[in-house]
């Protein structure tokens, strides 16, 4: 049993949990070698060896989170999954009414409440009336986007679990392993794009961005998918790095799937082809953040598909060639 004490359990639980999931996983390997038959191939086929992948992580998961929740009490293992899935409530409603460009009278309304009606004015009409509107409104949303999914998550770690951000996805050592199986991801993806950039609703959805007539990609366009990318960084680290690893201790393998719900909610007003396939690809993305224990590269995939997405929709527009 885990020593108690009133204020929960003695410091350095879950480094205990992690001693105690080595020394299980060395006694299961040293248990397998011995009872071993002679070596068998691989699983033949790509699609063979990814589910062989799935239930590597899967039961390397489950068997941490066995192992911490062997060491941890229920209400401290709870209070983190609270922690954690509150904090990701408040930011997806956050983003959605408050950081949304359509959405941001409130600003004006709050610095007309406090006096200043002249900022509200010029901030008024940088969203609505000034030449750069359409660009204003997607760093309002960008900017927006930044702040609920990756500043308000890292002060949540920091500040209330009292955690490292490389625990939840954002280690450098080793974060960079496994590109192969990205770019056989990105293989699959690209395809895809490239048929649905033919399609009126992928037309009309992308690029977030569409410069006017006359106007030079730089450096209007290019700054804004500057802010892009970083947006994908933050979604990135929300989902397959604060949802996903600040639950799988609790969790194991579930947190993958805990988390595909709000990421396929949040392709809602998107076309419905790009939403259903947000769900194999947060499955994926979620299972290769849980084995690498880093989001780099999904937010690599992340960054290349988008800026693909625009620059195939620009050359339909006759903006590109």
């Amino acid at each position: 049993m885990c020593a108690r004490t009133r204020e929960g359990p003695v410091p350095g639980t879950e480094r205990a949990a992690r001693v105690r999931l080595r020394a299980v996983t060395t006694t299961s390997q040293t248990r397998t070698a011995g009872a071993r038959a002679p070596a068998r191939r691989s699983p033949a086929g790509p699609w063979a060896r990814w589910w062989g992948l799935v239930g590597h992580v899967r039961d390397e998961a489950d068997a941490e989170s066995d192992a911490y929740r062997a060491v941890t009490p229920a209400r401290v293992a709870d209070r983190r999954v609270a922690v954690v899935l509150v904090t990701a409530a408040l930011c997806l409603t956050a983003a959605n009414f408050l950081g949304a460009s359509a959405r941001s009278g409130w600003v004006a309304s709050l610095l007309d409440a406090v006096g200043l009606d002249a900022l509200a004015g010029r901030f008024t009409h940088a969203m609505e009336t000034s030449s750069a509107a359409q660009l204003n409104r997607r760093v309002f949303w960008g900017v927006g986007q930044v702040v609920c999914y990756l500043v308000v998550p890292l002060l949540v770690i920091r500040l209330v679990l009292r955690e490292r951000p490389r625990e939840l996805g954002l280690r450098l050592r080793g974060g960079l392993s496994g590109g192969g199986t990205y770019l056989v991801l990105l293989a699959l993806v690209l395809p895809l794009v490239v048929v649905a950039s033919f399609t009126e609703a992928f037309q009309a959805k992308y690029p977030f961005y569409l410069p006017p007539a006359g106007e030079s990609l730089w450096p209007r366009f290019w700054a804004w998918e500057a802010l892009y990318a970083l947006q994908f960084l933050a979604l990135e680290f929300f989902f397959r790095g604060f949802l996903v690893h600040g639950l799988r201790l609790r969790l194991g393998y579930a947190a993958v799937l805990v988390m595909l719900v709000p990421y396929n909610m949040l392709h809602f007003g998107k076309p419905m082809a790009e939403a259903l396939a947000a769900i194999a690809g947060g499955w994926v993305l979620g299972t290769l953040s849980l084995k690498t224990r880093a989001i780099w590269w999904g937010v690599a995939l992340h960054v290349v598909v988008a800026t693909s997405m625009d620059s195939l929709s620009l050359w339909h527009h006759g903006v590109l060639g």
